[in-house]
């Protein structure tokens, strides 16, 4: 599927965004990778971590023109991370859904639910990741680089 067939499905809607909202999203994502590196619970260190990965897909979504509708927005996000940097890239949204359930594990279940490793192996993913979105915005959409 394309994002503008997800858009006639219903799933997303027009977004028209700007340097401003790009560079403020990135603010939070260098905060979110800063404070997951700190002396926090596993838990924490994951969620933090995952809301950086979030907003790293929602710069893609934004950067095209669209916006994930609020009924399972933050699954349609992440799978929309294919659909923008390549099919390649199909594993890494697999990776974000199970890291997306487990966060929701952690924030409304029960304590412990990942561990250290969990933390660290997320946190390295959005790092790289990060690099990559900078790389995609730079080719694709040079006009919302800061």
């Amino acid at each position: 599927m394309t994002l503008k067939q997800w858009m006639d499905n219903g799933w997303l809607r027009h977004h028209k965004t700007s340097l401003e909202e790009i560079k403020n999203l990135f603010m939070i994502i260098d905060r979110d990778l800063k404070d997951a590196d700190g002396s926090i619970s596993d838990d924490w260190r994951f969620g933090i971590a995952y809301n950086a990965a979030l907003k790293l897909c929602t710069v893609l979504l934004y950067s095209e023109g669209f916006k994930a509708e609020k009924t399972l927005q933050h699954y349609r996000t992440i799978q929309a991370l294919p659909l923008i940097l390549g099919k390649e890239r199909k594993g890494d949204a697999e990776y974000l859904d199970s890291c997306r359930s487990k966060r929701n594990i952690v924030e409304y279940d029960y304590v412990g639910g990942v561990t250290g490793h969990d933390a660290d192996e997320l946190i390295e993913f959005v790092k790289e990741l990060k690099a990559d979105v900078l790389d995609w915005l730079n080719m694709n959409h040079p006009e919302l680089v800061f």
